[in-house]
């Protein structure tokens, strides 16, 4: 994948069902960006699924900074987060959480069998899902006069490059956002601009 670019999905997944030997596993797949969110979607689905067994997830966090978390909720170690989470690795996603609801059909499944259901379960989830690929942008502040407006809008046109904010007052003021791979290179060219200034934004 391009340094600057990553895959996410923006709203929920279809519920999906998977079923082996009796055991049904209920896939939803969920946009997360902090471990809150994913408390709560877990939460939601414990009111939905009130007498299911087992609530199996895997979630990642991040764009450039990665962090993930795989829980097997009572089932045999190993056998249900971490199949789960390597769809999440194998689909190339992040900021988003994988959950597989398991109510139990009687037949044992064993290890093996689990591992296969879950990860089945995480497939057919992201598969159900809208995944986007998206640029990891970084945002500056341009402070100018009016009179450099002219300059300022050319270069901005030319590159094209996404204003996300303005503020016209006593002088003028733009919020931009610019591809990663290409920041450098805009951050020189407005810092070579006579009486333009401009910042990184955090």
């Amino acid at each position: 994948m391009l340094a600057d670019v990553y895959n996410t999905i923006e709203k929920s997944s279809e519920e999906t069902l998977f079923k082996e030997k009796g055991s049904k596993f209920f896939g939803y797949a969920f946009p997360v960006l902090s471990e809150d969110d994913v408390k709560n979607r877990i939460e939601e689905l414990k009111k939905k699924h009130h007498s299911a067994r087992h609530f199996c997830y895997a979630y990642q966090l991040g764009i450039e900074k990665i962090r993930f978390r795989a829980n097997d909720d009572g089932e045999p170690n190993n056998s249900a987060g971490l199949p789960i989470y390597g769809q999440i690795q194998s689909f190339e996603v992040t900021n988003i959480l994988i959950v597989s609801v398991r109510y139990f059909g009687g037949t044992k499944l064993g290890v093996g069998g689990l591992i296969s259901a879950y990860k089945t379960s995480a497939q057919i989830t992201l598969e159900a899902s809208i995944i986007l690929k998206k640029t990891i942008n970084i945002n500056y502040k341009l402070s100018f006069n009016y009179d450099l407006m002219n300059a300022v809008q050319r270069i901005i046109k030319e590159k094209q490059i996404d204003i996300i904010n303005q503020k016209l007052e006593m002088n003028c003021q733009y919020t931009i956002s610019v591809r990663k791979k290409d920041a450098n290179s805009i951050f020189t060219i407005f810092e070579n601009l006579y009486k333009v200034d401009i910042t990184i934004l955090d």
